[in-house]
């Protein structure tokens, strides 16, 4: 019958991969993956800022790479690995690094904007550690084995996390936190 539609030509069945764990959804072909994280799979560290993918707050990782999560759709996570800020630490509840940095060097004021911040530096350190550059590196060739990765010097920490906002103004210490964690990594 032309002209009806039904529930089934608005969503789809499918299976998010979230924090090692398979969830079989049925959502709304409009569901973004920050929504199908909060509102169906109750993983609210995920904070929803801006809506419009300028803050940063709904950072998450998708396959190891930052994504906004508010500008992505759940059906475009399919196979992907996401991780969310819930899905850093460690099975036994250790903290990732980063976590802890953040925790040490009192890296926040309200907390709202820390889950992304925590999940994107996460992301840029892997970045960094495969040579990846920057508008701030030096040579804006990727690294090469020869070369190495890039040095997370102020300058290249404050520009790979500048898609990150903090309205409390917590920089100094965020900063400080991520260049501690980038010191001790491999």
């Amino acid at each position: 019958m032309a002209g009806v539609t039904t529930a089934d030509d608005f969503s789809s069945e499918l299976t998010l991969v979230v924090n090692g764990a398979a969830h079989r959804l049925r959502l709304d072909h409009r569901t973004t993956l920050l929504d199908a994280l909060r509102e169906h799979l109750g993983l609210t560290g995920t904070k929803k800022g801006c809506d419009h993918g300028q803050c940063g707050a709904c950072t998450v990782l998708a396959g190891g790479r930052r994504v906004n999560s508010c500008l992505m759709l759940a059906v475009m996570a399919r196979g992907a690995e996401i991780t969310t800020i819930e899905g850093l630490a460690a099975p036994d509840g250790e903290l990732h690094p980063l976590q802890a940095a953040f925790v040490e060097h009192d890296a926040l004021q309200c907390g709202y904007c820390t889950p992304g911040q925590i999940c994107s530096a996460a992301a840029m350190l892997g970045e960094a550690a495969a040579g990846w550059p920057s508008a701030a590196s030096a040579s804006l060739i990727p690294a090469t084995p020869k070369t190495g990765p890039v040095t997370l010097d102020a300058a290249e920490i404050r520009e790979r996390m500048s898609g990150n906002l903090c309205r409390g103004g917590a920089y100094v210490n965020i900063l400080a936190a991520i260049t501690d964690v980038a010191r001790e990594a491999p």
